[in-house]
C-alpha cells in the first residue's frame, strides 16, 4: 500500500505490521516479532486479549457514541475503578495524554487566576516530555520538539530533572508559580528515574505554597512501574494526575484525576470533549483496569520489571558500551555511550521490536502479560545488539 497521501510526521517506516497476539506481531510478509515496545507503552495487555477483545466487541454491538450531554454508564464506572485504583476524587476524560494533560494545565491556570495572579506558572521539567499540542509542546523540556513551532504558550518554566534545590530557588524567585508538572519517570527524556524521595519533596514544597502538584503519569500509568500509579510507590497523593496510554490498551483515551482543591475547579463550560469518554474506550478501559488487577499484571510487571534489570546487570557489567541500566516495572531503559539509532532496525531483523529514545538509550516497555521466558528472548537479542554495535 502506498503512503503518499500521509503526511511525512513520522518518517521512513521499514515494516507493515498486519496481525497481533499476545506478545507478538507479525507483518504483511508472514515475519513474526517479539513485541518489547508494546506501542510505546499502550498494549498493557498485549495483543488482542481476549477479555479486552470481547468487551469492545460486546460495546460496538450495543452503542459506541452518544455526547457528553447524557450520562454514559460505562464512563462512569472506570471513573469510579480509575478513583478507587488511585485514591483521586474526579475525573474528565479525553482521547489521548496530550488532552489530558491539557486539561491539567487548565486546571492550574484557572486556580492560579481564582487566586488572583495574573500570569499563573507551571513548573516542568529538563527533559520533559507532556504532549505535541502547542500547551503541552510548550510546557515539553526539550528544545529539539518546539523548535519551529514558536511562539511558545508562556506560563512554564523550567527546572533541572531530580533537582530539588532547583524548585525551591524558583519559589523564592517567581510569586506567580501555582503548580508543578512532573513525570515520575521521564519515557521519552531516557527512562530518568529519580531519587526515591523526589516526588515527596516536591509534595511538601507544594504544600508550603499552596501549588498543585500535578503528575503526567500518561506513561508510567496503569501498572507500567509495578503499582497502579507511580505515585504510590512515594505512599503520596498528588493533586492532579494524568494518564492514557496504557488505559485503552490500544483505544484512544486520556484520563485527568483529580483530588482535593483540584477536584472542583473546572464547572460547567470551562472544559469539555466530542469524543472523551465516550462508550466504547470507557468500556474497554474498563476491562483494561478489571483485568490488570484480577490477574495480577501489575504484579508481574514489578516482577519481571527487576529480573530485566538483574538479567541486563549480570550480563553487561564491564561491557564499555554501556553506561547505565535503570528502569522501574516494566519500564527499562539501557544507555549506551554512543547514539545508536539504528538498532531499532537491527532489532527488526532479529525479530525484536523496541525504541530509542534521547538519542542513546534503548526502551523497552513490553506488554505487562510478558513471562520469563520471552524476557530471558528480550535480554538474549538485546545483548546480540549491543555486542554487535
Amino acid at each position: 500500500m502506498s503512503t503518499q497521501a500521509l503526511m511525512n510526521t513520522y518518517g521512513e517506516r521499514a515494516i507493515t505490521l498486519v496481525k497481533g497476539e499476545g506478545m507478538h506481531l507479525w507483518d504483511d510478509q508472514g515475519r513474526r516479532y517479539l513485541d518489547a515496545l508494546s506501542g510505546i507503552a499502550v498494549c498493557a495487555l498485549g495483543h488482542c486479549h481476549p477479555a479486552f477483545t470481547q468487551a469492545i466487541t460486546e460495546q460496538a454491538q450495543t452503542l459506541v457514541h452518544v455526547s457528553n450531554l447524557y450520562n454514559i454508564q460505562p464512563q462512569e464506572k472506570l471513573a469510579e475503578q480509575l478513583c478507587s485504583q488511585s485514591g483521586m476524587e474526579k475525573v474528565f476524560f479525553s482521547n489521548s495524554g496530550a488532552e489530558a494533560n491539557e486539561a491539567a494545565i487548565k486546571i492550574a491556570r484557572k486556580y492560579g487566576n481564582e487566586k488572583g495572579i495574573d500570569c499563573p506558572t507551571i513548573i516542568t521539567m529538563n527533559g520533559s516530555f507532556h504532549g505535541r499540542t502547542m500547551a503541552t509542546l510548550s510546557a515539553t523540556g526539550n528544545p529539539k520538539v518546539q523548535q519551529g513551532f514558536e511562539p511558545l504558550v508562556s506560563g512554564f518554566v523550567n527546572a533541572p530533572y531530580n533537582d530539588v534545590e532547583a524548585v525551591k530557588a524558583l519559589a523564592e524567585q517567581n510569586n506567580n508559580i501555582v503548580a508543578i508538572l512532573v513525570e515520575p519517570v521521564q519515557g521519552e527524556g531516557g527512562v530518568n528515574v529519580p531519587a526515591g524521595d523526589y516526588l515527596n519533596q516536591l509534595r511538601d514544597i507544594c504544600d508550603q505554597n499552596d501549588w498543585l502538584l500535578m503528575l503526567d503519569e500518561i506513561q508510567t500509568g496503569n501498572g507500567r512501574t509495578g503499582k497502579y500509579f507511580a505515585f504510590q510507590h512515594n505512599g503520596i497523593k498528588p493533586d492532579v494526575v494524568t494518564t492514557a496510554k496504557g488505559l485503552g490498551n490500544g483505544l484512544p483515551i486520556g484520563a485527568c484525576l483529580a483530588q482535593g482543591k483540584a477536584a472542583e475547579i473546572l464547572q460547567p463550560g470551562n472544559h469539555g470533549s466530542t469524543f472523551g469518554g465516550n462508550p466504547l474506550a470507557c468500556h474497554g478501559a474498563s476491562a483494561v483496569v478489571e483485568t490488570l488487577v484480577n490477574d495480577k499484571l501489575i504484579e508481574n510487571a514489578e516482577a519481571q520489571g527487576q529480573y530485566l534489570l538483574k538479567s541486563f546487570g549480570e550480563a553487561l557489567q564491564g561491557n564499555g558500551k554501556v553506561v547505565d541500566i535503570r528502569g522501574l516495572g516494566l519500564m527499562v531503559g539501557i544507555q549506551l555511550n554512543q547514539d545508536c539509532p539504528q538498532l531499532v532496525a537491527k532489532a527488526m531483523e532479529a525479530g525484536l521490536l523496541l525504541n530509542v529514545t534521547a538519542g542513546n538509550t534503548i526502551r523497552l516497555l513490553p506488554p505487562l502479560i510478558l513471562s520469563q521466558a520471552d524476557a530471558d528472548n528480550i535480554v538474549e537479542k538485546v545483548i546480540a545488539l549491543i555486542n554487535a554495535l
